[in-house]
Order: C-alpha cells, then structure tokens, then sequence
C-alpha cells in the first residue's frame, strides 16, 4: 500500500468517525426536540425559584418562545455528543499508538470528559443559584425582576462553557509537563502569575460582575494546585 492509499484510508476513517459524532448529535436533538419546554423549564428552574413573588422570566422577540427552548435542546445536545467525540477519536489514534502512550492518552481522555461535565455541572447547580439570588437580593425595591429567557440562556451557556473549560486545568497542567514544555518546579514558581492570569481569564470568560470571576477564579487555582500534586516527574 502506497503512502497515498495509507493517508487516504485514514481520511476515509477520520470521516466515518465524525459523521457517526453527526448523526449522534442530530439524533439527540430531534429526540429533544418534543421535550423542548420541559427541558427549558428544568433549566431554567435556578432563576425561577427565587425570582419574587408576581415575577417571571419574559420573551421580548416575537420568536422567542419558540427558538429559545430549541436552542437550548441543540446546545445539550452538542454538550452530550462531546463523549462520543472523544471515544470516536480514540477509536481513530489508538491503532497508531504505543501501549505506554495508550495506557496515558485513554485515561487523558476520559478525565477530561469527566471534568468538563464536572465543572459545566458546577456552574449549573452551585454558581448560578448563589448568582441569580446576590443579583435579585440586591435590586432595589421599585425594580420588578423580569429576566428575558434568551439573555438567561446566554448568561448560562456563557458560565457552563467557562466553567467546563477551566476544570480542564489539571490535564493541560499535566500535558505541559508530560511534553516537556515545562517543568513542575518551574510552574510552581510561576504560581503568583499564573493567580493574576486565573482572574483575568475570569474576567474574560464571565459576565462582568466580580463574584462570576470570583467563583471561576478560585476554582481554577484550586485545580492548578490539583494538577501540580497529580505530577509525577522522573
């Protein structure tokens, strides 16, 4: 088999895969679909619980009430297709892979599935009810709290997204080291840096208020501490 043929194989493969990632997320959105409305309303649950007595989530677009929950359904549909991208992926490199660089790169991967949802989930559960009821807490009392339902999914997939993304800081702490672009005592010294650039990048990645780049922030430190422990350097 010429190298031609090799390369072209493996495209045809890397194709397969990613229209299985495809059809897998089309399927998870049409199954959503139906269930549109529950599904924005169990999302939408954190805000709606404390908002005041007489209050309630508003659609300033004619449209929205319709697009908004549909949007919603398409964006965890991509959420939930993320496994199975990851796992088509495997499928596709670990042929071409030592077993010492398998028995590295599986585990890799399944980590940061596993904290990507793990910090996606605490945005959602922990970080957006404490938000929403410091913001209500502090309206004036003439306010009328009425949020409109796509700036709220745009605050919540804003945060989820951050959050999923900074909960991957022990695996890139890990990669650094691992291929050498690094050393552990090296990122240990530049700690007080890498503090200001977590609060900057909360800054960036949040909605414009201190306790969102708070509630990033720490978390952030905190895994960068995790993943510093997690090295093992020969």
């Amino acid at each position: 088999m010429t190298t031609r043929d090799s390369v072209s194989n493996h495209l045809l493969e890397l194709r397969t895969r990613l229209l299985k990632v495809i059809i897998f997320f089309g399927a998870l959105s049409l199954i959503g679909i139906p269930f549109a409305a529950d599904i924005y309303s169990f999302v939408a649950n954190p805000l709606i619980n404390i908002l005041p007595s007489g209050s309630s989530m508003i659609a300033t677009e004619v449209a929205s009430p319709f697009m908004a929950p549909i949007k919603l359904v398409i964006y965890l549909a991509l959420l939930l297709s993320m496994p199975w991208l990851f796992y088509q992926l495997w499928v596709f490199i670990s042929p071409g892979l030592h077993q010492g660089e398998k028995s590295f790169t599986g585990p890799l991967m399944f980590s940061t599935i596993v904290l990507f949802f793990s910090g996606a989930s605490f945005a959602f559960f922990v970080v957006c009810p404490i938000i929403f009821k410091f913001f209500i807490g502090m309206a004036p009392d003439s306010i009328q709290v009425m949020t409109d339902i796509n700036q709220y999914l745009s605050f919540i997939f804003k945060l989820v997204f951050a959050f999923g993304i900074a909960f991957e800081i022990p695996i890139a702490t890990i990669l650094l080291v691992k291929s050498g672009i690094t050393s552990k005592a090296s990122l240990i010294k530049a700690r007080p840096y890498l503090l200001v650039l977590f609060l900057v990048i909360g800054m960036l990645l949040t909605p414009p208020d201190i306790f969102s780049q708070l509630f990033l922030a720490i978390p952030m430190w905190i895994l960068f501490e995790l993943g510093i422990f997690f090295i093992r350097e020969k």
